[in-house]
C-alpha cells in the first residue's frame, strides 16, 4: 500500500540517517542559547567596562581587541563546558549564567590589582590589553574546568 514508508521503516541505513538527524532539533536549540547567553555577555561587558571596546576596536585600538578577545574566549571556553556536561537545555542555560558572572568578576578582579587597566587599555598600551586577555582566558579555563560536573 505504501511502499516508501515500509521500506523507510525496514532499511536499515534510513532507520540509522533518521535517528541521525532527530538531533538536529536538540542541536540547535543549544546553539541559539549558546549564542544567546554570548550576545548577552557582550552587551553586559561592553556597558560594565569603563572602556569601550568596540569603538575603540573601530578606531584600530590593538589594547582593546586583544583584551576583548581575550574576555570572549574566556566565557565561551566555560560555556562550552557547559554544553557538553549539561543534562538538558535549562541546565545549560543556568550553568551558563554562573560561567557569565564568573567571568564578569574576573574583569572586576583584576581591577582590584590595576585599578588604571582601562584607561591603559583606551590608551592602546598593548601591555595592558595582553594582561586583562590572558587573565580573562585563564579565569575562563578555570571556570570550564570548574564547571564538569
Amino acid at each position: 500500500m505504501f511502499p516508501d514508508i515500509i521500506l523507510a521503516e525496514t532499511d536499515p541505513v534510513m532507520l540509522e540517517i533518521t535517528e541521525y538527524l532527530a538531533g538536529v532539533p536538540l542541536f540547535l536549540a543549544y546553539f541559539a542559547t549558546a549564542l544567546a547567553l554570548s550576545g548577552l555577555y557582550i552587551l553586559i561587558y561592553t556597558t560594565i567596562t569603563p572602556h569601550k571596546e568596540l569603538q575603540l576596536i573601530k578606531e584600530n585600538k590593538s589594547a582593546a581587541a586583544i583584551a576583548f578577545a581575550g574576555s570572549l574566549i574566556g566565557f565561551v571556553l566555560p560555556l562550552a563546558s557547559v554544553i557538553e556536561n549539561s543534562v538538558d537545555l535549562a541546565d545549560m542555560a543556568i550553568w551558563g549564567a554562573v560561567a557569565l558572572v564568573v567571568q564578569l568578576s574576573a574583569f572586576f578582579t583584576l581591577r582590584l590589582f590595576m585599578p588604571k587597566i582601562s584607561e591603559r587599555i583606551s590608551n592602546d598600551e598593548i601591555a595592558s590589553g595582553i594582561w586583562l586577555g590572558a587573565v580573562s582566558i585563564a579565569a575562563g579555563l578555570l571556570n570550564a574546568a570548574s564547571l564538569t560536573y
